[in-house]
C-alpha cells in the first residue's frame, strides 16, 4: 500500500533532514578529529594536566556527537527509504534523546553561562602557565592561535612584561605596541555576549529534532495501517 500525500510528504522531508543532519555530524565529525590530531593541537592530549581541561572535553563531544548524529542518519535513511518500521522506531528513540540533549545543553549553558566561560579562561590559564614553565612549542601555536583570533596578549595584556609576547597579535597602533586587552577577561566577555546566540543554535537545533520525530511519527502510523491492511486481505483472500 502506497502512503499517502501526508506520508509522502514526511518521508521526503526526512530525507532532507537527514541530508542536513549528515552534513553537520561530518562536520563535527571532522572538526573534532582535526582538532585531536592536528600538529598545533595534539600534544594537549598528551598533557596530563589538561585531560579535564574545557578544550579536550568539548574536543571529545563533538567527537561523540558527530558519530551520534552519523549513526541516526543510517537509521533514519534506511527506515524512511525502505518503509521499516524498527529501523523507524530506532530513528524516532535516538531523536528523541538528542532534542532531549540539545534543549537542555542549551538551557544549561546559557543559565551557567560565567561558570562556563571561568572554565575556559580556567583552561586559557593552564594552557599560558605550561608554555611558560616548559616552553612547548605546540602549547605555543595554540596560544599564538587564541591570541590572533580574539586579538589579546596573554594573561596581562601589557606587551612589555607580558612572559609570552612571542604569541601575541601585532600592533594596530602606537598604544597596541605597550598595551593590549588580556585575554581571560576578552574570553569571559566573549562568550557571555554570545551565551543567548548559542542557547539558541541549540535550542532550535532541538525544535528541528522534534519536528522529524513528528514526520517520523507519522511515517510509523501509516506503514502501520498499511501493514494491517495488507494482513487483512490476505487473511480474506486466503
Amino acid at each position: 500500500m502506497a502512503l499517502d500525500g501526508c506520508g509522502l510528504f514526511c518521508k521526503y522531508t526526512l530525507f532532507i533532514f537527514n541530508a542536513i543532519f549528515a552534513l553537520v555530524g561530518f562536520a563535527f565529525l571532522g572538526l573534532g578529529l582535526w582538532l585531536r590530531l592536528s600538529d598545533s593541537t595534539r600534544g594537549i592530549f598528551q598533557i596530563e594536566d589538561l585531560n579535564s581541561s574545557a578544550f579536550v572535553i568539548a574536543v571529545i563531544v563533538l567527537i561523540a556527537l558527530g558519530s551520534v548524529m552519523l549513526i541516526v542518519v543510517v537509521f533514519g535513511d534506511y527506515g524512511a527509504c525502505n518503509e521499516k518500521r524498527c529501523a523507524l522506531q530506532v530513528f524516532s528513540a535516538l531523536l528523541t534523546i538528542l532534542a532531549m540533549a540539545e534543549i537542555a545543553i542549551g538551557v544549561v549553558a546559557y543559565s551557567s553561562k560565567e561558570r562556563v566561560g571561568l572554565h575556559i579562561v580556567e583552561f586559557y590559564s593552564s594552557l599560558y602557565a605550561l608554555y611558560i614553565t616548559g616552553g612547548d612549542p605546540v602549547i605555543g601555536a595554540t596560544l599564538t592561535f587564541i591570541h590572533n583570533m580574539l586579538h589579546c596578549c596573554g594573561v596581562t595584556g601589557i606587551v612589555v612584561i607580558e612572559l609570552a609576547k612571542n604569541t601575541c597579535p601585532k600592533a594596530d597602533g602606537f598604544w597596541e605596541q605597550l598595551k593590549q586587552p588580556n585575554c581571560p577577561l576578552i574570553i569571559a566577555d566573549v562568550f557571555n555576549s554570545k551565551a543567548a546566540l548559542v542557547m539558541g543554535i541549540f535550542v532550535g537545533t532541538g525544535v528541528l529534532l522534534i519536528t522529524a520525530l513528528v514526520c517520523t511519527t507519522v511515517l510509523l502510523k501509516q506503514t502501520k495501517r498499511n501493514q494491517q491492511e495488507v494482513t487483512a486481505y490476505y487473511t480474506t483472500v486466503y
